[in-house]
Protein backbone atom coordinates (compact mmCIF):
# COMPACT_ATOMS: atom_id res chain seq x y z
CA UNK A 1 0.00 0.00 0.00
CA UNK A 2 1.14 3.76 -0.30
CA UNK A 3 2.76 5.39 2.81
CA UNK A 4 1.29 8.47 3.42
CA UNK A 5 4.26 10.77 3.79
CA UNK A 6 4.88 13.34 7.02
CA UNK A 7 4.77 17.45 6.25
CA UNK A 8 7.79 18.30 5.58
CA UNK A 9 8.28 15.43 2.86
CA UNK A 10 5.13 16.37 1.30
CA UNK A 11 6.28 20.12 1.12
CA UNK A 12 9.26 18.33 -1.00
CA UNK A 13 7.26 16.93 -3.48
CA UNK A 14 5.30 19.70 -4.23
CA UNK A 15 8.59 21.50 -4.87
CA UNK A 16 9.44 19.28 -7.41
CA UNK A 17 5.41 18.44 -8.69
CA UNK A 18 5.45 22.57 -9.33
CA UNK A 19 9.39 22.21 -11.21
CA UNK A 20 9.18 22.81 -15.05
CA UNK A 21 12.28 23.09 -15.77
CA UNK A 22 13.38 19.53 -14.40
CA UNK A 23 11.81 16.40 -16.43
CA UNK A 24 10.08 14.29 -15.02
CA UNK A 25 12.29 11.34 -15.23
CA UNK A 26 15.18 12.77 -13.98
CA UNK A 27 12.98 14.06 -10.80
CA UNK A 28 11.55 10.34 -10.22
CA UNK A 29 15.39 9.08 -10.75
CA UNK A 30 16.54 11.27 -8.26
CA UNK A 31 14.10 10.50 -5.47
CA UNK A 32 14.41 7.07 -5.54
CA UNK A 33 18.58 7.50 -4.89
CA UNK A 34 17.66 9.58 -2.41
CA UNK A 35 15.43 6.67 -0.66
CA UNK A 36 17.68 4.06 -1.70
CA UNK A 37 20.94 5.99 0.06
CA UNK A 38 18.72 6.35 3.53
CA UNK A 39 17.58 2.72 3.37
CA UNK A 40 21.30 1.55 2.29
CA UNK A 41 22.57 3.43 5.20
CA UNK A 42 20.94 1.79 7.65
CA UNK A 43 20.34 -2.00 6.25
CA UNK A 44 23.49 -2.64 4.37
CA UNK A 45 22.16 -2.73 0.78
CA UNK A 46 18.90 -1.80 -0.98
CA UNK A 47 18.86 -4.02 -3.46
CA UNK A 48 16.01 -6.33 -2.20
CA UNK A 49 13.80 -3.04 -2.01
CA UNK A 50 11.28 -1.67 -4.76
CA UNK A 51 10.42 2.28 -4.66
CA UNK A 52 7.82 3.60 -6.01
CA UNK A 53 7.51 7.57 -6.40
CA UNK A 54 4.12 8.98 -7.10
CA UNK A 55 5.24 12.66 -7.69
CA UNK A 56 1.65 13.51 -9.12
CA UNK A 57 0.20 12.27 -6.01
CA UNK A 58 2.62 13.62 -2.96
CA UNK A 59 3.53 10.54 -1.65
CA UNK A 60 5.64 7.27 -2.81
CA UNK A 61 5.44 3.13 -1.50
CA UNK A 62 8.85 1.04 -0.85
CA UNK A 63 8.31 -2.83 -0.68
CA UNK A 64 10.81 -5.00 0.96
CA UNK A 65 11.85 -8.42 -0.49
CA UNK A 66 12.63 -11.00 1.83
CA UNK A 67 12.84 -14.63 1.63
CA UNK A 68 10.99 -17.21 4.06
CA UNK A 69 13.09 -19.43 6.30
CA UNK A 70 12.64 -21.74 9.21
CA UNK A 71 12.95 -20.21 12.61
CA UNK A 72 15.80 -21.21 13.61
CA UNK A 73 17.76 -20.47 10.62
CA UNK A 74 17.00 -16.12 10.34
CA UNK A 75 20.68 -14.90 10.18
CA UNK A 76 19.30 -11.31 8.76
CA UNK A 77 16.04 -9.74 9.06
CA UNK A 78 16.37 -7.44 6.02
CA UNK A 79 17.03 -10.23 3.77
CA UNK A 80 14.63 -12.75 5.46
CA UNK A 81 11.91 -13.41 7.52
CA UNK A 82 11.11 -16.60 9.84
CA UNK A 83 8.07 -18.80 9.20
CA UNK A 84 6.33 -18.12 12.00
CA UNK A 85 6.09 -14.16 11.14
CA UNK A 86 5.35 -14.35 7.64
CA UNK A 87 2.58 -16.80 8.51
CA UNK A 88 1.61 -14.04 10.64
CA UNK A 89 0.73 -12.15 7.36
CA UNK A 90 -0.65 -15.42 5.81
CA UNK A 91 -1.01 -18.84 7.02
CA UNK A 92 -0.22 -20.34 3.11
CA UNK A 93 3.70 -18.83 2.82
CA UNK A 94 5.81 -21.84 3.38
CA UNK A 95 9.82 -21.84 3.84
CA UNK A 96 12.03 -20.80 0.07
CA UNK A 97 8.92 -18.31 -0.78
CA UNK A 98 9.62 -15.15 -1.31
CA UNK A 99 7.34 -12.10 0.90
CA UNK A 100 6.66 -8.75 -0.17
CA UNK A 101 5.76 -6.51 2.51
CA UNK A 102 4.96 -2.39 2.79
CA UNK A 103 7.59 -0.89 4.86
CA UNK A 104 6.43 2.48 6.68
CA UNK A 105 9.13 5.21 6.07
CA UNK A 106 7.86 6.86 9.09
CA UNK A 107 10.15 4.05 10.97
CA UNK A 108 13.33 4.92 9.94
CA UNK A 109 13.22 7.97 12.57
CA UNK A 110 12.78 11.75 12.18
CA UNK A 111 16.49 12.29 11.21
CA UNK A 112 16.20 9.88 7.99
CA UNK A 113 13.22 12.01 7.30
CA UNK A 114 15.12 15.04 7.70
CA UNK A 115 17.84 14.42 5.85
CA UNK A 116 16.12 13.00 3.01
CA UNK A 117 14.57 16.00 2.93
CA UNK A 118 17.32 18.47 2.86
CA UNK A 119 19.14 15.95 0.42
CA UNK A 120 15.76 16.00 -2.15
CA UNK A 121 15.80 19.94 -1.92
CA UNK A 122 19.85 20.60 -2.24
CA UNK A 123 19.36 17.57 -5.94
CA UNK A 124 16.50 19.31 -6.51
CA UNK A 125 17.72 23.20 -6.76
CA UNK A 126 20.84 21.87 -8.53
CA UNK A 127 19.15 19.84 -11.26
CA UNK A 128 17.17 23.51 -11.70
CA UNK A 129 20.23 24.86 -12.01
CA UNK A 130 21.57 22.83 -14.58
CA UNK A 131 18.37 22.59 -16.34
CA UNK A 132 18.52 26.50 -16.16
CA UNK A 133 22.04 26.82 -17.97
CA UNK A 134 21.49 23.86 -20.39
CA UNK A 135 18.61 25.72 -21.51
CA UNK A 136 19.91 29.18 -22.19
CA UNK A 137 23.34 28.42 -22.89
CA UNK A 138 21.99 26.95 -26.00
CA UNK A 139 19.78 30.28 -26.79
CA UNK A 140 22.88 32.34 -26.90
CA UNK A 141 22.64 34.52 -30.37
CA UNK A 142 18.59 34.40 -29.79
CA UNK A 143 15.58 36.70 -29.04
CA UNK A 144 13.77 36.22 -25.82
CA UNK A 145 10.93 38.17 -24.77
CA UNK A 146 10.80 38.81 -20.91
CA UNK A 147 8.29 40.20 -18.22
CA UNK A 148 10.21 43.40 -16.71
CA UNK A 149 9.98 42.38 -13.10
CA UNK A 150 12.33 45.05 -11.26
CA UNK A 151 14.14 48.08 -12.43
CA UNK A 152 17.38 48.89 -10.89
CA UNK A 153 20.28 51.56 -11.55
CA UNK A 154 22.77 49.09 -12.75
CA UNK A 155 20.54 46.64 -14.73
CA UNK A 156 17.01 45.40 -15.09
CA UNK A 157 15.76 42.06 -14.13
CA UNK A 158 13.09 40.26 -16.41
CA UNK A 159 11.46 37.04 -15.90
CA UNK A 160 10.66 34.66 -18.59
CA UNK A 161 7.45 32.32 -19.18
CA UNK A 162 8.88 29.72 -16.72
CA UNK A 163 9.75 32.51 -14.09
CA UNK A 164 13.35 32.42 -14.44
CA UNK A 165 15.52 35.64 -14.20
CA UNK A 166 17.17 37.31 -17.10
CA UNK A 167 19.59 39.95 -16.51
CA UNK A 168 20.06 43.00 -18.83
CA UNK A 169 22.50 45.34 -17.61
CA UNK A 170 22.84 49.38 -18.20
CA UNK A 171 25.60 48.94 -20.45
CA UNK A 172 23.26 46.77 -22.85
CA UNK A 173 20.73 48.75 -22.94
CA UNK A 174 20.20 51.26 -25.47
CA UNK A 175 20.13 55.21 -24.06
CA UNK A 176 16.36 56.01 -25.20
CA UNK A 177 15.18 52.58 -23.50
CA UNK A 178 12.60 53.07 -20.62
CA UNK A 179 11.31 50.26 -18.95
CA UNK A 180 8.46 49.85 -16.63
CA UNK A 181 7.06 47.09 -14.37
CA UNK A 182 5.04 44.42 -16.03
CA UNK A 183 5.65 45.47 -19.60
CA UNK A 184 7.00 42.79 -22.00
CA UNK A 185 10.45 43.68 -23.73
CA UNK A 186 12.54 41.84 -26.24
CA UNK A 187 16.31 41.38 -25.84
CA UNK A 188 19.16 38.81 -27.07
CA UNK A 189 21.09 36.19 -25.09
CA UNK A 190 24.73 37.54 -25.14
CA UNK A 191 25.85 35.31 -22.51
CA UNK A 192 24.84 32.76 -19.55
CA UNK A 193 27.57 32.53 -17.12
CA UNK A 194 27.04 29.81 -14.14
CA UNK A 195 29.52 30.07 -11.74
CA UNK A 196 29.32 27.91 -8.16
CA UNK A 197 26.45 26.37 -10.34
CA UNK A 198 24.84 29.29 -10.28
CA UNK A 199 23.47 30.46 -13.79
CA UNK A 200 22.76 34.11 -14.81
CA UNK A 201 21.40 35.01 -18.00
CA UNK A 202 22.79 38.22 -19.61
CA UNK A 203 21.01 39.75 -22.00
CA UNK A 204 21.20 42.72 -24.35
CA UNK A 205 19.65 45.38 -26.72
CA UNK A 206 22.94 46.88 -27.61
CA UNK A 207 24.40 43.98 -29.42
CA UNK A 208 24.61 43.47 -33.24
CA UNK A 209 23.05 40.55 -32.83
CA UNK A 210 20.30 42.15 -31.80
CA UNK A 211 19.40 43.83 -34.73
CA UNK A 212 19.88 41.02 -36.91
CA UNK A 213 17.58 38.95 -35.21
CA UNK A 214 15.10 41.59 -35.91
CA UNK A 215 15.71 41.55 -39.33
CA UNK A 216 15.09 37.94 -39.32
CA UNK A 217 11.69 38.38 -37.60
CA UNK A 218 10.65 41.24 -39.78
CA UNK A 219 11.97 40.33 -43.43
CA UNK A 220 10.82 36.76 -44.39
CA UNK A 221 13.75 36.71 -47.10
CA UNK A 222 16.03 37.03 -44.59
CA UNK A 223 14.58 34.31 -42.18
CA UNK A 224 14.43 32.17 -45.33
CA UNK A 225 17.80 32.73 -46.60
CA UNK A 226 17.30 34.08 -49.60
CA UNK A 227 18.95 37.45 -48.35
CA UNK A 228 21.86 37.39 -46.14
CA UNK A 229 22.96 39.92 -43.81
CA UNK A 230 26.88 40.56 -44.64
CA UNK A 231 27.62 43.29 -42.08
CA UNK A 232 26.41 45.47 -39.20
CA UNK A 233 27.74 49.27 -37.93
CA UNK A 234 25.55 50.29 -34.89
CA UNK A 235 25.63 53.24 -32.45
CA UNK A 236 22.76 52.16 -30.41
CA UNK A 237 20.37 54.52 -30.12
CA UNK A 238 21.50 56.98 -32.93
CA UNK A 239 22.52 55.46 -35.60
CA UNK A 240 23.30 51.75 -38.05
CA UNK A 241 24.20 51.01 -41.21
CA UNK A 242 23.91 47.33 -42.60
CA UNK A 243 24.87 45.59 -45.68
CA UNK A 244 23.06 42.99 -47.55
CA UNK A 245 23.13 40.76 -50.15
CA UNK A 246 20.86 38.82 -52.25
CA UNK A 247 21.12 35.57 -53.93
CA UNK A 248 18.54 35.78 -55.92
CA UNK A 249 19.07 38.73 -59.00
CA UNK A 250 15.36 38.81 -58.89
CA UNK A 251 15.11 39.93 -55.75
CA UNK A 252 15.67 43.81 -54.29
CA UNK A 253 18.07 43.09 -50.71
CA UNK A 254 17.48 46.80 -50.14
CA UNK A 255 14.18 47.14 -50.70
CA UNK A 256 12.98 43.98 -49.05
CA UNK A 257 14.11 44.90 -45.96
CA UNK A 258 12.86 48.56 -46.19
CA UNK A 259 9.15 46.85 -46.70
CA UNK A 260 6.41 48.74 -48.51
CA UNK A 261 6.45 52.52 -47.38
CA UNK A 262 9.35 51.41 -45.26
CA UNK A 263 6.66 48.69 -43.37
CA UNK A 264 9.16 46.26 -42.47
CA UNK A 265 12.52 48.76 -41.22
CA UNK A 266 9.48 50.86 -39.42
CA UNK A 267 8.88 48.08 -36.80
CA UNK A 268 12.64 47.33 -36.27
CA UNK A 269 13.76 51.09 -36.01
CA UNK A 270 10.64 51.35 -33.33
CA UNK A 271 12.25 48.55 -31.20
CA UNK A 272 15.25 50.45 -31.34
CA UNK A 273 14.44 53.48 -29.84
CA UNK A 274 14.10 55.32 -33.28
CA UNK A 275 17.52 54.37 -34.48
CA UNK A 276 18.25 55.51 -37.73
CA UNK A 277 18.78 52.50 -40.27
CA UNK A 278 20.65 53.13 -43.51
CA UNK A 279 20.00 49.77 -45.31
CA UNK A 280 22.99 49.45 -48.42
CA UNK A 281 23.65 46.73 -50.90
CA UNK A 282 26.71 44.71 -50.15
CA UNK A 283 29.58 44.25 -52.11
CA UNK A 284 33.14 42.26 -52.22
CA UNK A 285 34.67 45.46 -54.52
CA UNK A 286 36.50 47.66 -51.37
CA UNK A 287 36.02 50.84 -53.52
CA UNK A 288 32.00 50.50 -54.04
CA UNK A 289 31.62 49.21 -50.84
CA UNK A 290 33.11 52.33 -49.16
CA UNK A 291 31.21 54.85 -51.82
CA UNK A 292 27.89 53.03 -50.93
CA UNK A 293 28.31 53.47 -47.10
CA UNK A 294 28.90 57.12 -47.13
CA UNK A 295 25.86 57.28 -48.46
CA UNK A 296 24.30 59.90 -48.91
CA UNK A 297 27.41 61.81 -49.76
CA UNK A 298 28.61 61.17 -53.35
CA UNK A 299 32.48 61.55 -53.72
CA UNK A 300 34.37 62.52 -56.72
CA UNK A 301 37.38 59.92 -56.47
CA UNK A 302 39.12 57.91 -53.81
CA UNK A 303 42.24 56.18 -53.23
CA UNK A 304 42.63 52.66 -51.52
CA UNK A 305 45.90 51.36 -49.61
CA UNK A 306 44.93 47.93 -48.77
CA UNK A 307 48.15 47.16 -46.52
CA UNK A 308 47.29 49.86 -44.19
CA UNK A 309 43.45 49.66 -44.27
CA UNK A 310 43.13 53.11 -45.29
CA UNK A 311 41.01 55.25 -47.47
CA UNK A 312 41.50 58.15 -48.63
CA UNK A 313 38.11 59.87 -49.87
CA UNK A 314 37.57 62.95 -52.14
CA UNK A 315 34.74 64.50 -52.75
CA UNK A 316 33.40 68.75 -53.43
CA UNK A 317 32.98 71.01 -50.70
CA UNK A 318 29.27 70.60 -50.28
CA UNK A 319 29.23 66.84 -49.69
CA UNK A 320 31.88 66.53 -47.10
CA UNK A 321 29.61 67.30 -44.32
CA UNK A 322 27.33 65.11 -45.57
CA UNK A 323 30.13 62.28 -45.83
CA UNK A 324 30.93 63.12 -42.14
CA UNK A 325 27.76 63.28 -40.72
CA UNK A 326 26.00 65.06 -37.88
CA UNK A 327 28.53 64.30 -35.15
CA UNK A 328 30.49 62.25 -36.94
CA UNK A 329 28.04 59.21 -36.99
CA UNK A 330 28.06 58.67 -40.67
CA UNK A 331 31.91 58.53 -41.74
CA UNK A 332 32.51 56.80 -37.82
CA UNK A 333 29.73 53.79 -39.47
CA UNK A 334 31.11 53.53 -42.66
CA UNK A 335 34.72 52.73 -41.59
CA UNK A 336 33.13 50.47 -38.81
CA UNK A 337 30.83 48.81 -41.78
CA UNK A 338 33.94 48.50 -44.22
CA UNK A 339 36.63 47.75 -41.77
CA UNK A 340 38.29 50.37 -43.43
CA UNK A 341 39.76 54.01 -41.83
CA UNK A 342 38.42 56.61 -44.32
CA UNK A 343 39.93 60.08 -44.68
CA UNK A 344 37.47 62.86 -46.17
CA UNK A 345 39.78 65.36 -48.48
CA UNK A 346 37.62 68.35 -50.13
CA UNK A 347 38.60 67.81 -54.06
CA UNK A 348 40.04 71.27 -54.86
CA UNK A 349 42.20 69.73 -57.85
CA UNK A 350 38.36 70.00 -59.88
CA UNK A 351 39.06 72.55 -62.12
CA UNK A 352 35.36 74.06 -62.86
CA UNK A 353 32.29 72.31 -62.53
CA UNK A 354 31.88 68.48 -62.52
CA UNK A 355 29.77 65.73 -63.30
CA UNK A 356 28.71 62.67 -61.53
CA UNK A 357 28.97 59.67 -63.91
CA UNK A 358 25.16 58.89 -62.55
CA UNK A 359 23.69 61.74 -64.30
CA UNK A 360 25.09 59.73 -67.54
CA UNK A 361 22.58 57.38 -67.24
CA UNK A 362 20.98 58.03 -70.28
CA UNK A 363 23.16 57.66 -72.25
CA UNK A 364 25.57 55.43 -70.44
CA UNK A 365 24.74 51.74 -69.57
CA UNK A 366 24.51 51.29 -65.66
CA UNK A 367 27.16 48.63 -65.49
CA UNK A 368 29.52 50.70 -67.36
CA UNK A 369 28.98 53.18 -64.86
CA UNK A 370 29.47 50.41 -62.31
CA UNK A 371 32.74 49.16 -63.67
CA UNK A 372 34.38 53.18 -63.88
CA UNK A 373 33.29 53.38 -60.29
CA UNK A 374 35.36 50.07 -59.15
CA UNK A 375 37.99 51.70 -60.57
CA UNK A 376 37.54 54.75 -58.28
CA UNK A 377 36.33 57.06 -61.33
CA UNK A 378 32.71 58.55 -59.68
CA UNK A 379 32.36 61.87 -62.17
CA UNK A 380 33.34 62.56 -65.65
CA UNK A 381 36.58 64.62 -65.16
CA UNK A 382 38.15 61.57 -63.03
CA UNK A 383 37.22 59.73 -66.56
CA UNK A 384 38.78 62.45 -68.67
CA UNK A 385 41.98 62.76 -66.52
CA UNK A 386 42.97 59.30 -66.98
CA UNK A 387 44.45 58.56 -70.68
CA UNK A 388 42.50 55.70 -73.15
CA UNK A 389 45.05 52.69 -72.91
CA UNK A 390 45.37 53.78 -69.18
CA UNK A 391 41.42 53.28 -68.98
CA UNK A 392 41.08 50.11 -71.26
CA UNK A 393 43.72 48.44 -68.87
CA UNK A 394 42.33 49.31 -65.52
CA UNK A 395 38.57 48.39 -67.01
CA UNK A 396 39.04 45.64 -68.94
CA UNK A 397 36.02 47.42 -71.49
CA UNK A 398 36.40 46.98 -75.22
CA UNK A 399 37.71 49.66 -76.87
CA UNK A 400 34.76 51.22 -78.84
CA UNK A 401 33.09 51.29 -75.44
CA UNK A 402 35.52 53.31 -73.82
CA UNK A 403 35.99 55.43 -76.91
CA UNK A 404 32.15 55.85 -76.68
CA UNK A 405 32.27 56.64 -73.16
CA UNK A 406 34.71 59.43 -73.59
CA UNK A 407 32.95 60.95 -76.42
CA UNK A 408 29.97 61.29 -74.67
CA UNK A 409 31.53 62.69 -71.76
CA UNK A 410 33.70 65.46 -73.87
CA UNK A 411 31.06 66.24 -75.77
CA UNK A 412 29.23 67.55 -72.52
CA UNK A 413 32.10 69.85 -71.41
CA UNK A 414 32.51 71.76 -75.14
CA UNK A 415 29.06 72.61 -75.18
CA UNK A 416 29.59 74.34 -72.08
Amino acid sequence: MARRVEPSMIETFADFKENKNVDRTTLISVLEEAFRNVISKMFGSDENYDIIINPDKGDFEIWRNREVVPDDELEDSNLQISLTEAQKIDSDYEVGEQITDAVDFAGFGRRAVLNLRQALSSKILELQKDTLYNKYKDQIGQIVIGEVYQVWKKEVLLLDDEGNELVLPKTEQIPGDFFRKNEMRRAVVVKVDNQNNNPKIILSRTSNLFMQRLFELEVPEIHDGLITIKRIARIPGERAKVAVESYDDRIDPVGACVGMKGARIHGIVRELCNENIDVINYTANTSLFIQRALSPAKISSLKIHEEEKKAEVYLRPEEVSLAIGKGGLNIKLASMLTEYTIDVFRDVDIDGEDIYLDEFSDEIEAWVIDTFKNIGCYTAKNVLALNRNEIIEKTDLEENTVDEVLGILKAEFEEE
